[in-house]
C-alpha cells in the first residue's frame, strides 16, 4: 500500500467521491440511519456493552476497548449485515488497527512527513500506518469473499450487499469506467468502519469521564433518567423528555472537540476570505475549535457547562455555533447515526451504572487534559461502573 492509496481512502474527491458518497448516504438511510431499524441495532448492542461493563464487577477498568467494540459493531451491522462477537480475532484486529492509524495520523512525525514527504518517507509511524492499512485491506477482502458466497440479489443484508449487486448490474450492462469496482468497495467499507468507530467511541469515553469528574451533574442525569424512564428501556423518542441529558451530551461534544481541525478541504476556486486571498486548489483546515470555544458564543467556553444548551425554562436548544460534525458538503456522513448512538449508549449506561473514580483517586485528581492525535482522546484512565440499585 502506498501514500496515493492512503489519500484515496481518507481524502478522496472528484466524481468518484461524489458518486460513492451519494451511494453511501442513500444506503445508510435505507438501512435505518436515524430510523427505527438503527435504533434496534443500537439497543441490542447496548445490552452487550452493559454485560461487558458488568463483568468488571465495579472494579476499575479502561473504557476504550468496550466503547470501541460497541460502536464498531453498529457500523459493522449496517455495512456487513451482522455484528461481530467481541472476542472475534479479526474484529479485534480491525478495531485495533483503525484506532492505531487514527492516533498515528496525528503524531508529530507523520505531521512532519506531510510537510516534507521527500525527506521523511522513512518515519516509523508512516510505515506502521501503511502496514496497518495493508492488513485491513486483506481482512476486508476476505469478508467480501465470504459475503459474496451467500449473496442473494433479491435481498440486501447490508451496504456491502447493495454495492455488490450494483456492481454486478453495471458489469452486466457493460458500463465503462464504473465507480462500482472492488477497489472503491474496499475503500468505502474501510472509510465507513474507521469513521464509524473512533469518533463516537471517543465522545462517549469523554462523556463517561466527565460524569465521574462532575458527580453533581451525573446525579442530575440519574434523576432525569429515573423520572422519565424508571426501569424501562430507553428509546430515541425519549430524548424530547430529557432536555438535561440532551444538553450534557451536546456539551460533551462541544468541550471535547474531538476533531479540532476537522478534515482537510480544498478550495474549488480562488476566494478572498476575511481579507486573505486563497488560490483555488489550496488545502485548508477548518478549525472547528474556533467556533466550539468562541468566547462570544459561549458563556464559559473552557468549562463543562450543560446550561450552554438550556434556556431559562430548562428547555433544550442548540446554538448556531455548535458544529462538531463540521459543515458544508463534506460534513460528517454519519451525523444522524452518531447522534442516535450517543444518546442511546449514554443513557443506557447511566441508567444501569453509577460511575466513580478508582479507589484512592478523587474527582479533583482526574485529569481532563486531551491526548495528542488527529482525533482527541482523553488521556489513558480508568473508572468504576457500579450497578445502581434496582437495575
Amino acid at each position: 500500500m502506498n501514500d496515493r492509496q492512503v489519500q484515496r481512502i481518507l481524502f478522496a474527491n472528484g466524481e468518484s467521491w461524489k458518486e460513492l458518497r451519494r451511494f453511501s448516504l442513500t444506503t445508510l438511510r435505507d438501512f435505518g440511519m436515524g430510523k427505527r431499524l438503527a435504533e434496534e441495532k443500537i439497543l441490542e448492542e447496548c445490552q452487550h456493552l452493559i454485560q461487558l461493563f458488568d463483568e468488571y464487577k465495579g472494579k476499575p477498568f479502561d473504557t476504550s476497548r468496550p466503547m470501541n467494540y460497541a460502536t464498531s459493531n453498529i457500523i459493522s451491522s449496517i455495512v456487513y449485515g451482522s455484528r461481530f462477537e467481541y472476542d472475534d480475532q479479526r474484529f479485534q484486529n480491525l478495531v485495533k488497527r483503525a484506532n492505531e492509524n487514527i492516533s498515528l495520523t496525528g503524531s508529530p512525525t507523520v505531521q512532519l512527513y506531510n510537510m516534507f514527504p521527500r525527506l521523511l518517507s522513512w518515519v516509523k509511524n508512516r510505515q506502521q500506518i501503511l502496514r496497518n492499512l495493508e492488513d485491513t485491506v486483506q481482512d476486508i477482502k476476505e469478508l467480501i469473499k465470504s459475503i459474496k458466497e451467500t449473496l442473494n440479489p433479491q435481498i440486501c443484508r447490508g451496504l456491502l450487499d447493495c454495492f455488490l449487486i450494483r456492481k454486478q448490474k453495471e458489469e452486466d450492462s457493460f458500463v465503462k469506467d464504473s465507480h462500482y469496482n472492488e477497489t472503491n468497495l474496499i475503500f468505502t467499507v474501510g472509510n465507513l468502519f474507521a469513521a464509524g468507530t473512533d469518533t463516537t467511541a471517543i465522545t462517549l469515553r469523554w462523556g463517561l469521564l466527565l460524569m465521574v469528574k462532575y458527580p453533581h451533574i451525573q446525579e442530575k442525569v440519574h434523576e432525569e433518567l429515573d423520572r422519565v424512564l424508571g426501569s424501562r428501556e430507553v428509546r430515541v423518542d425519549d430524548r424530547k423528555q430529557m432536555p438535561y441529558i440532551d444538553a450534557v451530551i451536546h456539551e460533551t461534544q462541544r468541550l471535547a472537540s474531538i476533531v479540532p481541525m476537522s478534515l482537510p478541504h480544498k478550495t474549488s476556486r480562488d476566494v478572498t476570505f476575511q481579507g486573505y486571498f486563497i488560490k483555488g486548489g489550496t488545502i485548508v483546515f477548518p478549525l472547528l475549535t474556533s467556533v466550539l470555544y468562541d468566547e462570544s458564543e459561549w458563556e464559559s467556553p473552557y468549562t463543562f457547562n450543560p446550561s450552554h444548551f438550556l434556556d431559562e425554562e430548562g428547555k433544550f436548544f442548540k446554538p448556531d455555533a455548535f458544529m462538531p460534525f463540521s459543515a458544508g458538503r463534506r460534513m460528517c456522513l454519519g451525523e444522524g447515526l452518531a447522534k442516535m448512538e450517543l444518546f442511546l449508549f449514554f443513557t443506557s449506561l447511566l441508567q444501569r451504572f453509577r460511575l466513580t473514580p478508582p479507589p484512592g483517586v478523587t474527582e479533583d485528581e482526574l485529569d481532563l487534559s486531551p491526548g495528542v492525535g488527529f482525533i482527541v482522546n482523553p488521556i489513558p484512565h480508568q473508572l468504576c461502573a457500579v450497578s445502581r440499585e434496582g437495575f
